[in-house]
């Protein structure tokens, strides 16, 4: 039973391993991965650059049966990423189900049923492709091919301009997919245009590489903390003794994920209360409630919060973005602060990166021109005569699909109403690794999302399935709706499929070190693969080692401000609703 996959990234090299693990007679999975580059990896591979490292921690984004040692740092660069990769392929025996330097033209219906796959293949990287079109037949079809792959490069009016007062520059406009190095950034003055994760990693890159200025434009600001909390100062004592807490570590499971009835779901009113709390927090912290040590670039109100929007995690930036804002009194330093890098602080560094409004377009002159607001980088920079030498899109990517065939008819992740995984009635084309988690990890989520279109194909997924409450609450209007809420996403396809352990079944079967590690753990996939249909032997010793060291690093406050308090109040909270719930089943109201 032939399985198409496209794309060897993280996704499509779980989904490969998933299926091969799960065939059984009725359904023989035969997997195959076609990838049009000459390595795999994907957007860790392809479109990457000097010094970038994931945002993410290995104990979320690792692979629920393949972990990192307890040794390794928390954090890896790409390039471990695509070894963890090579070797993930090793151990599990995908090598020869891999066909690189193989592109997929189309995909169209058989009439009969299932998908014929027509491709070409070239020799090598630099090798032009074959004109000699192959094809495949198989019953179901994997797309896996990434968020963040076609550019989008967004019309600026006379960015022509810029291109013509600076002929002696090679290149100087250019997605950020194009930037490698340091090099490129040195000695010239920069405009970056988005405040995304790439974009304030390239600021940060170009500060350190000696740029002559560098203007970071955000359309309406970000929210900003760092991946790992580690640099806090609290009356004099440092938090920065051990090795840090990773910021996807920290929202436990039950109550907040696990055992929560489907009304307080529903309201988000988990989201509202954790947003109202951490903004006061990180206000005694660090001073302000823009972000964790953010003093400019603030969302508006009505956006601020893990509710609405992707969380940018790169904070090396932060130093050089907030130095011309920073206004705070020294006795509330001592009582609580930040505590930025020695390297990018003074006396080593004057230098700042100036945000600034995205440029509503360029004089013929090369000068940047901002449409005027009450934002205070606007105010700072109205009068700036800023004519950027290299201009730097990192205003993200879209998602393109050119190789389904249109007139079968496909969809696009778009359309997958079914969890984001598939189209309701065409569940032999499944979308793996189309959502993005506002705190968390694609990989992670792409494997839960294996295990959920197998048991779609199956035909054991519950039925019927509750309404998706894990969605981040944008405008419609908006031109990124693919966002989630990492836990709540990851729960939903738990019980789904019958994977998310009760608390019973969990102390009965593995005892109370494992129940206590998944209550105030969080939403980790190992978790999920301690009972149902993809329940692992080796899930209960990673737990009670990897994931448990997660809760000890926390320490007893951290437990008890993070775990113990949240889990109380939500507990109640979800009691009160259940008893309000069973009243309203009475009088024949429906509890969904």
């Amino acid at each position: 039973m032939k399985v198409v996959i496209i794309g060897a990234g993280p996704s499509g090299l779980v989904t490969a391993k998933s299926l091969l693990e799960n065939a059984d007679a009725n359904f023989p999975f035969d997997p195959i991965i076609l990838e049009q580059e000459h390595d795999i990896g994907g957007t860790f591979r392809y479109r990457t650059y000097e010094n970038a490292s994931l945002v993410s921690s290995k104990q979320l984004t690792s692979f629920s049966d393949f972990r990192l040692p307890l040794s390794h740092p928390d954090h890896l660069t790409t390039e471990a990423y695509v070894y963890y990769l090579r070797a993930y392929i090793d151990h599990f025996n995908l090598n020869d189900r891999i066909h690189l330097n193989t592109k997929v033209i189309n995909v169209a219906r058989q009439p009969e049923g299932g998908h014929v796959v027509s491709y070409v293949t070239r020799d090598s990287k630099d090798s032009e492709w074959g004109s000699e079109v192959a094809t495949i037949h198989a019953p179901y079809i994997a797309v896996c091919t990434g968020l963040h792959v076609v550019p989008w490069i967004p019309s600026v009016p006379g960015i022509e301009h810029v291109v013509a007062a600076n002929g002696h520059i090679e290149n100087p406009v250019f997605h950020s997919f194009e930037y490698k190095k340091r090099a490129q950034l040195k000695g010239k003055r920069i405009m970056i245009l988005g405040t995304g994760e790439t974009g304030t990693d390239i600021a940060y890159e170009a500060a350190k590489a000696g740029a002559k200025e560098v203007v970071l434009c955000s359309r309406a600001g970000f929210l900003s903390f760092p991946k790992q909390l580690n640099d806090f100062e609290v009356f004099g004592y440092k938090s920065d003794k051990g090795p840090g807490i990773p910021l996807d570590s920290l929202i436990t499971n039950l109550a907040e994920s696990a055992y929560v009835h489907p009304w307080v779901e529903g309201s988000h009113i988990r989201w509202f209360i954790s947003d109202f709390v951490i903004k006061r927090l990180i206000w005694v912290l660090t001073g302000t409630q823009a972000g964790c040590n953010q003093w400019v670039g603030e969302l508006e109100p009505e956006r601020l919060g893990r509710a609405y929007v992707f969380l940018n995690k790169s904070q090396k930036a932060m130093p050089y973005i907030n130095r011309p804002y920073r206004n705070r009194p020294k006795f509330l330093d001592y009582i609580a602060r930040y505590i930025d890098p020695p390297e990018d602080s003074s006396p080593q560094t004057d230098f700042a990166v100036d945000l600034a409004p995205f440029p509503t377009h360029f004089l013929p002159n090369g000068r940047a021109v901002f449409a005027p607001s009450k934002r205070k980088d606007y105010i700072r920079m109205k009068d700036r005569d800023v004519r950027p030498e290299l201009v730097i899109y990192a205003t993200g990517y879209k998602q393109e699909f050119g190789f389904l065939d249109k007139e079968s008819g496909y969809p696009t992740p778009d359309e997958a109403n079914v969890r984001n995984v598939v189209k309701e009635g065409d569940e032999s084309v499944g979308f793996i690794g189309f959502v993005r988690p506002g705190v968390g990890a694609i990989p992670p989520i792409a494997e839960m999302q294996s295990f959920f279109w197998i048991s779609l194909l199956k035909g054991k997924v519950r039925q019927p399935m509750p309404p998706p409450r894990y969605h981040l609450l944008v405008k419609e209007t908006a031109r990124i709706k693919y966002g989630v809420d990492h836990s709540t996403y990851m729960s939903t396809l738990a019980k789904d499929i019958g994977a998310a352990p009760g608390l019973w079944e969990l102390w009965r079967e593995y005892g109370t070190h494992v129940l206590i590690c998944y209550c105030f753990g969080a939403a980790f996939t190992t978790f999920y693969r301690l009972v149902g249909p993809y329940k692992s032997a080796i899930a209960p010793e990673i737990i009670k080692t990897e994931l448990w060291d997660t809760i000890l690093r926390r320490g007893f406050l951290g437990n008890l401000i993070m775990g113990v308090i949240p889990m109380v109040f939500y507990l109640s909270l979800n009691a009160i609703a259940f008893s309000l719930g069973i009243a309203w089943t009475m009088v024949g109201g429906r509890v969904e």
